[in-house]
């Protein structure tokens, strides 16, 4: 997977958070809805709420704003309606393209994908037409220039909590687990103090394609800024290579 830039993608996307925070916000409020509701409100006994809450602290939501979040949903958990739905389709020359969203109104959250899609010159298809080309894994990023444990050391510390893989980038060290591991080796580097510039279960592509076209590049930007523009979703995954 080496040399299609996921540290720069990483950054990238950090820094278009930056500039909406009220949009990523939004999200993680959500993604703690879910999660008190799924498993109780108290961070000890609940793996993904601690998931969670460590995806909003990398994100500098202010502790106060987490805990107001949880406290909500703690009792509000009777009237969390949010629904998860992902939609599949093909972006231009056939790039795959998930979408991930928690919405309160299916139909508005399926218009606007489906316009996001048809702007940019893509399609929506049905469930499974894309996600074959992908393999849901947690991944933890790790800045070299953050990290001041050796590069073998953290790579046993990684494998030993129970990561499937590890690898050294140019300027970072990419760890990948399974979903079923992923909060037992976040938790496991969190404990030794190592900064993660990113730490989440996604959807890695199996294979990239290549856009040239410039009608393509625009196409498929298009379609990423508008569902980038839209509350209700959550995560969006591509193969495109970006580098």
């Amino acid at each position: 997977m080496s040399g299609h830039s996921k540290f720069a993608n990483i950054k990238h996307k950090k820094e278009k958070n930056d500039r909406a925070k009220g949009k990523i916000f939004t999200i993680i409020g959500r993604e703690i809805a879910i999660a008190v509701k799924e498993g109780g409100a108290d961070p000890a006994n609940n793996s993904k709420l601690r998931d969670v809450i460590a995806k909003a602290k990398s994100n500098n939501m202010p502790n106060d704003t987490i805990e107001r979040g949880i406290k909500k949903a703690a009792g509000d958990t009777g009237n969390v309606n949010y629904e998860q739905v992902t939609y599949e389709g093909y972006g231009p020359s056939g790039t795959a393209i998930i979408v991930k969203a928690l919405t309160d109104n299916k139909n508005r959250t399926a218009a606007n994908v489906r316009n996001a899609f048809t702007k940019g010159n893509g399609s929506i298809g049905t469930q499974g037409c894309v996600s074959y080309m992908f393999d849901e894994k947690g991944q933890i990023l790790v800045a070299k220039d953050e990290c001041g444990m050796d590069a073998d050391d953290l790579m046993m510390l990684a494998l030993d909590a129970g990561a499937d893989d590890f690898a050294e980038e140019e300027d970072s060290f990419e760890i990948i687990t399974s979903p079923e591991s992923f909060s037992a080796v976040r938790e496991a580097l969190e404990n030794e103090k190592i900064a993660m510039a990113n730490a989440e279960v996604t959807m890695l592509p199996q294979t990239y394609v290549t856009l040239s076209e410039e009608a393509d590049l625009n196409g498929i930007q298009k379609i990423l800024d508008l569902l980038d523009e839209d509350d209700d979703v959550q995560e969006v995954f591509h193969n495109w290579d970006e580098s």
